[in-house]
């Protein structure tokens, strides 16, 4: 994809960088580029490609990286000193909720708060449709970050099926999905996303996600997907993305990967052990992971076989999946005062037992959402944030090497993921644990996410790659959103450029919006 910007740059971009590094090294001393420079002095480069981080000062030419070295300023040239500081590329998030406000929230804070220059949207089965709407209108009114989307198949199922989703996709029906996808990968969508734990995904046969997964491969897009279950089934919904990613032809994603139940807690070893089988048999699959132990939905996921009254699967909910005491309600419209309480803190007030509080909930929430649908309102009525994993898998988890780091989060979340995911890495897995070695981390969150899903020219830093760069202290560097204050801004995190453009310096975003649409490239 080419911009404007990049069609201005076309003369100083020759090749991979070595062409550009000549041209300028060639040209004649007073001559000066047409485009604004910034030099980022004498910083530690952590290049995105895993190596050995290095001392340079890199030139920002336009939206560009134009050189790398030892430099001398330029007359009137802005100059950032970053001595004691890293120089990172600017991370991508893989996995990322930011299109449900990003036109609310444009300068996204949260995002490059913590140093993120791409998101990744139209997961777990949800996107904007059409994509050519949404790219659009994002090139007239641009964001601070960049954008890439899946196309979600809830979405498309429900533009096929409508309301009568409860059921699986007669052939037709999956045919007319296969040809909206078609238009959706036509417009630069990365693949198909699924959410297969949640309506209207929960229905559709592995038969149905396949044949349009074959869509997205014939595109050159993958698949990514919040697999069928994360906690009861979990080996079967592994087995069936694999079977995707064999059947179709096409690199798979596990969306934010996790053991999310007691039993299957301590399994990490067997998990990833099936995954490096599949990749030796030729699957390409991957995965997506945030570093909480922590994760956040609606109070029905918890539900299967979607019984919201059946006292069995409530029990299990409270006794398997997450203790009452570590089930928060962050939002309960129909009783906002329970808001930011625990289940177990409500079944006690209410003087009822955890289980029967839980479907007491879940029907109040489900009366306001028919009533809220019989007048034509669309809104979350209801959400919970559950511990369900234990610390020691999510280290083994991020330490796979085909994991790479995702936020799983919104611009205005109640989860601390959405403000806190990728300095939460770097300070506490990467310099107070050393579950990675920073190099590695900046790979997983840059370099790795932009060549898996197929981002030219991003996730480095090298001549002619694109300016996106967080510049960091690795000393302090740190998360500081919990549950009781998610949106508190990370620590560390010194200044954000998003396509040669300062988006982030002094603890506040700059009001410039300079991202890009990122579209599928591959044919």
């Amino acid at each position: 994809m080419f911009r404007a910007a990049e069609r201005r740059l076309a003369p100083y971009i020759l090749g991979a960088g070595a062409g550009l590094l000549a041209a300028l090294a060639c040209a004649p001393a007073p001559e000066v580029p047409a485009v604004p420079t910034t030099l980022i002095a004498g910083a530690l480069v952590v290049d995105g490609g895993g190596g050995e981080p290095f001392t340079a000062d890199v030139r920002v030419l336009g939206d560009r990286i134009g050189e790398i070295g030892d430099l001398e300023p330029r007359a009137s040239e802005p100059v950032v000193d970053g001595a004691g500081l890293v120089l990172a590329p600017g991370f991508i998030d893989a996995h990322s909720h930011a299109d449900a406000a990003l036109f609310d929230h444009p300068d996204a804070l949260a995002a490059v708060s913590q140093g993120i220059t791409t998101v990744v949207v139209g997961q777990d089965g949800e996107s904007v449709f059409p994509l050519a709407e949404l790219f659009d209108r994002l090139e007239r009114e641009p964001a601070a970050v960049n954008v890439a989307s899946f196309a979600g198949h809830g979405t498309l199922r429900g533009e096929v099926l409508g309301d009568d989703f409860a059921r699986a996709a007669a052939p037709e029906e999956v045919e007319a999905m296969a040809r909206l996808l078609a238009a959706e990968m036509a417009a630069g969508a990365l693949g198909l996303s699924s959410g297969l734990e949640y309506d209207p995904g929960i229905y559709s046969t592995t038969d149905e996600v396949l044949a349009l997964a074959r869509v997205a491969a014939a595109h050159g897009g993958r698949y990514a997907s919040h697999v069928r279950s994360e906690d009861r089934e979990f080996w079967p919904a592994i087995e069936e993305i694999l079977t995707i990613g064999r059947e179709a032809a096409l690199p798979v994603q596990i969306s934010h990967l996790k053991l999310a139940m007691r039993s299957l807690h301590g399994q990490t070893r067997r998990l990833l052990g099936r995954l490096d089988e599949a990749r030796a048999a030729g699957i390409d699959v991957t995965a997506d992971v945030y570093p909480y132990t922590y994760w956040q939905s609606s109070l029905t996921v918890m539900f299967p076989d979607r019984d919201f009254a059946d006292p069995v699967a409530a029990r299990f909910a409270v006794e398997e999946l997450a203790a009452p005491e570590d089930m928060l309600i962050p939002l309960f419209v129909p009783e906002p005062a329970l808001a930011g309480r625990t289940l177990a803190e409500i079944a006690a007030a209410r003087g009822s037992a955890p289980a029967a509080t839980l479907i007491d909930l879940i029907a109040a929430a489900g009366a306001m959402e028919r009533a809220d649908a019989a007048a034509g309102v669309e809104r979350d009525v209801e959400s919970v944030i559950a511990t369900s994993m234990r610390e020691a898998d999510v280290e083994r988890l991020l330490a796979w090497p085909h994991a790479v780091v995702c936020t799983d989060g919104e611009l205005d979340g109640a989860h601390p993921r959405g403000f806190g995911a990728f300095t939460r890495v770097l300070g506490r897995y990467v310099r107070e644990r050393g579950i990675l070695t920073l190099a590695e981390a900046v790979r997983r969150m840059t370099a790795a996410t932009a060549s898996a899903f197929d981002l030219p020219a991003r996730g480095r830093i090298a001549p002619g790659a694109f300016a996106d760069l967080v510049l960091f202290d690795p000393r302090t560097v740190i998360d500081r959103a919990t549950t009781r204050d998610p949106h508190a801004l990370s620590l560390g995190i010194e200044r954000v450029w998003v396509n040669g453009q300062p988006v982030f310096a002094a603890g506040r975003a700059s009001g410039l919006r300079p991202g890009g649409v990122l579209r599928r490239s591959r044919a």
